[in-house]
């Protein structure tokens, strides 16, 4: 059995288009669980409730955690850290390797220049040292031979499913809607994106190679160094509309966060727009012989999918 906490957000339903490449046998497990596949076996369950959460991993020989909380600071406080304990204890008790799906948000300031596997946890955000501390959990347990676990880690994403993304929230939406798209801090840097097929069929192939195991790998994103402005123009060529954007200062982000809870949230995270933001791949690429979907492919993809939801 190969069990996905959170299978209903993005990831979760690229990842069990992907796993049935291995396995007939996936449980889906979120609070409302919708089939993928014919086969899949769904399991509803509160992931906030550590009865739940062992019952869910019950049996299952590989774990993919791809739960996407409120994105709220005070959220992943209070539920993160507790939600990873439960998942680890599960993990321990029922043999079960994990491969969590994380994001780089442990790495800031200038590290994000080029982000790699071996990049320094450098968080400058209250939700970097989150994430930084669910990592090191995860190697805690890795470190005393209780654990066999993966860390998956993507870029900002985006792609057919949709889900939270930069680009199709503040881009693609805004075009939609015959508005300008918009960009936060500087459409003149340098923005890495993992495109969200691409996250999920990888991740399928790293939960099933035993020698990828205990280890930190940088999920397949193109190496085009495409900025913001080119993003944009890129959405816009494959909507037949004018690349009319405008850029958030980060003073009217910080003033907005006042007001616009959201606003409050992304306030932290500008050091990711203010500058280049180059997420790189290589050790993924060349284990696996594996290429990321072009830029021009993926927005194809995502709008074509898109304009028939």
């Amino acid at each position: 059995m190969q069990t996905i906490l959170g299978a209903g957000g993005a990831i979760g339903i690229e990842l069990a288009k992907s796993l049935k490449a291995y396995t007939t046998d996936i449980r889906l497990v979120s609070r409302n669980p919708k089939k993928v596949n014919d086969s899949d076996h769904l399991f509803p369950a509160d992931l906030f409730k550590k009865d739940q959460v062992f019952q869910a991993v019950r049996d299952s020989e590989i774990v993919y955690l791809t739960v996407g909380l409120e994105y709220k600071t005070k959220v992943w406080k209070e539920t993160w850290p507790v939600l990873m304990q439960n998942v680890i204890n599960a993990c321990v008790l029922h043999k079960s390797k994990l491969v969590f799906f994380d994001n780089v948000y442990m790495i800031g300031g200038d590290n994000v220049k080029h982000i790699a596997e071996d990049s320094p946890f450098s968080p400058v955000s209250r939700k970097g040292e989150i994430r930084a501390a669910l990592d090191k959990m995860i190697r805690e347990e890795i470190e005393k031979g209780k654990l066999n676990a993966i860390i998956a880690r993507s870029a900002d994403f985006y792609g057919p499913s949709g889900g939270n993304s930069v680009l199709l929230e503040l881009v693609y939406k805004n075009l939609k809607k015959g508005k300008k798209a918009q960009w936060l801090a500087n459409a003149k840097v340098v923005h890495s994106f993992t495109y969200t097929p691409d996250a999920g069929k990888c991740t399928a192939i790293l939960g099933n190679t035993s020698d990828a195991y205990n280890q930190i790998w940088n999920l397949p994103s193109d190496k085009s160094k495409l900025t913001g402005e080119e993003w944009i123009k890129l959405f816009a060529a494959q909507m037949g509309v004018k690349a009319k954007y405008q850029v958030i200062s980060p003073w009217l982000i910080k003033l907005l966060g006042l007001f616009v809870p959201i606003m409050k949230e992304l306030s932290e995270m500008l050091y990711q727009y203010d500058r280049d933001y180059f997420f790189d791949s290589s050790k993924f690429e060349k284990r696996f012989n594996f290429r990321a979907t072009s830029p021009v492919e993926g927005v194809r993809t995502t709008v074509q999918a898109l304009s028939k939801a």
